[in-house]
């Protein structure tokens, strides 16, 4: 039996599946909102309450990890992998950064669940990125060695967030004025969202409350907020489309891209993705994909507990 979970700032997920030599099958799967517990030790716990035999667990946490411990970015939750296997006798504990667990996952993710945004000119072996927001933006890549991908994790989302348009300039200065160093978390990812809306002057709503307001097209600062997101994470891909030259792919996740982008209309991430000046053509090669498999990230968990 193998325990898998994706540890995020909203959300948790958690899955027991066993593994064969047809792949994994999740028998037991919960999903809880991460605030509501001190610690994940006590939601744990909670999970394991009947205590079936485990195997080997792989916890993906939102936050840099050295394998044994992490504490997460968005949660003041501390994990360690020893600690954890000694309370709940599983003899082997691993973490790994969120992101580079949802990037171990794209192999497991059934067809229906990726949607081509741009088909490009897709490359085999090439690299390919993974990216991300939520409460935070992950990114990470995967680099072709030998016969298979080998995933490299990173804090991509904390680098600076660089403006493209006057309009972004104005909200990078507003948001520098106030907290001083604006990173592309700041506003690719759900508080983003809020962020830019308060920019344009609206209310104090969550960013599922912009999303569906800009959805029913009942708000205009809603739907102008959306759009600037979109703006700002398809320039994110894209640059990131050039640094790691991803002819692989480019894979967008998280249940929030999902929501807002598939069957939508794109078009303001596209372009953004797209306007790389000189280097068009180079991005025009780049495939863009959306995952709209949540549970993406425990896939990849899981797939990390059993090798």
């Amino acid at each position: 039996m193998l325990l898998g979970g994706d540890l995020g700032g909203t959300k948790t997920l958690l899955a027991l599946a066993e593994a064969d030599g047809d792949g994994i099958r999740i028998v037991r799967q919960q999903r809880y909102a991460s605030a509501n517990y001190a610690s994940f030790d006590a939601l744990l716990a909670d999970f394991l309450a009947d205590r079936p035999p485990v195997t080997a667990a792989c916890f993906g946490v939102a936050g840099p990890t050295d394998g044994h411990s992490a504490q997460l970015t968005y949660l003041p939750w501390r994990l360690d992998a020893d600690e954890l296997g000694r309370r709940f006798a599983i003899p082997r504990v691993t973490l790994a950064n969120d992101f580079a667990a949802a990037a171990r996952g794209l192999p497991l993710v059934a067809p229906e669940h990726v949607v081509t945004l741009h088909a490009g000119q897709p490359v085999a072996h090439a690299p390919r990125v993974i990216l991300g927001a939520g409460t935070g933006l992950g990114v990470a890549g995967l680099v072709w060695q030998t016969d298979r991908y080998h995933v490299i994790a990173g804090e991509g989302g904390h680098l600076g967030f660089a403006p493209q348009t006057a309009e972004q300039g104005e909200l990078w200065r507003q948001l520098l004025a106030a907290n001083g160093r604006v990173t592309t978390e700041d506003i690719v990812s759900g508080p983003g969202r809020e962020r830019i809306y308060a920019f344009f002057g609206g209310r104090p709503w969550t960013a599922a409350e912009i999303g569906a307001a800009a959805l029913a097209a009942s708000d205009p600062l809603a739907t102008a907020a959306v759009r600037l997101w979109q703006e700002c994470y398809g320039a994110f891909a894209g640059d990131l489309a050039l640094h790691w030259l991803a002819r692989g792919g480019v894979y967008l996740a998280g249940g929030m891209a999902a929501k807002l982008l598939a069957g939508r209309d794109c078009s303001p991430l596209l372009d953004a993705f797209l306007a790389k000046r000189e280097h068009r053509h180079l991005a025009e090669e780049m495939p863009l994909h959306l995952v709209t498999d949540e549970a993406l990230g425990l896939l990849g968990s899981l797939a990390l507990a059993a090798a």
